[in-house]
């Protein structure tokens, strides 16, 4: 056994421990998103200073807690609060709670994050689902030795995000009135916001919202056999070309503003599920 799938198998054993039951659905929360927590009947709770080999949360925002519990009549893993590039951990690490959620059952991942939207249109508020990304700006939690037990050397990213996931989201927010954007997120290192030049290059190579997460774990989990969906909060608007000053405070605050419909739609995806 490698000593990555080592690790693995000691912090997935510590979990089961903790948590008598299990669950094929798996969530991770993003900036400003973490009260959709609130939505759940919590059964167990584990802060991640707790479990071995778990990196900590340091971004405000981020609450940092393993739940386990009841969403839409469904039992579901809860990230509340997620690892980032930016904050000093490897790819690796950011992607570590994907593969152990892989190996405590889940096959399915709902992943939310704030993001900057890039396409002309798009206003703060919008929800967004993810239909591709680009991952080229910043690291690949694959790199170095492959974990075989988990997943093959060279894993096929042609369908990152589940079509099926996706259709059933678009129903659902068309039977309900809700309008949603669709595009492509392109994920970048951070922690600094984008230059005008930035924004526009983004916009240059195909990208419709940017941010500073998702894409190191969807790598991760398509490479151990999950199904992805995921959507962005436009939290702001990186083609201003006027008063382009962006304040992590005011992503917190559109997150916040724009989080009841995003839960409505987890929700209602988990009962179809």
């Amino acid at each position: 056994m490698s000593p990555v799938m080592q690790q693995l198998e000691e912090t997935a054993a510590f979990i089961r421990q903790k948590v008598d039951a299990t669950s094929s659905i798996g969530i991770i929360l993003g900036s400003g998103l973490g009260n959709l927590s609130q939505e759940i009947k919590v059964e167990y709770e584990i802060p991640y200073h707790e479990i071995p080999h778990f990196p900590v949360s340091t971004v405000e925002g981020h609450k940092g807690r393993l739940l386990f519990g009841e969403l839409g009549g469904r039992k579901v893993w809860v990230m509340a609060g997620r690892f980032h590039y930016y904050e000093g951990y490897t790819a690796q690490q950011v992607a570590y709670p994907v593969r152990v959620m892989r190996l405590l059952g889940v096959e399915t991942l709902l992943l939310s994050n704030a993001a900057g939207g890039v396409q002309p249109g798009f206003k703060v508020g919008d929800l967004m689902i993810i239909n591709d990304h680009i991952s080229l700006f910043t690291a690949n939690p694959l790199v170095g030795r492959n974990v075989d037990e988990l997943g093959t050397r060279f894993p096929d990213m042609s369908e990152p995000y589940s079509k099926e996931l996706i259709e059933k989201v678009k129903a659902i927010a068309a039977s309900h009135h809700i309008p949603l954007k669709q595009g492509v997120y392109l994920g970048v290192t951070g922690p600094t916001f984008e230059t005008r030049a930035e924004y526009k290059l983004i916009r240059t190579v195909g990208g419709d919202a940017v941010g500073m997460s998702t894409v190191q774990e969807t790598i991760a989990a398509v490479h151990c056999g999950m199904k992805v969906f995921a959507m962005s909060v436009i939290t702001d608007l990186g083609i201003r070309e006027e008063d382009n000053v962006i304040t992590h405070e005011e992503v917190l605050q559109a997150a916040k503003e724009a989080e009841p419909k995003l839960t409505f739609l987890f929700k209602e995806l988990i009962k179809s599920l």
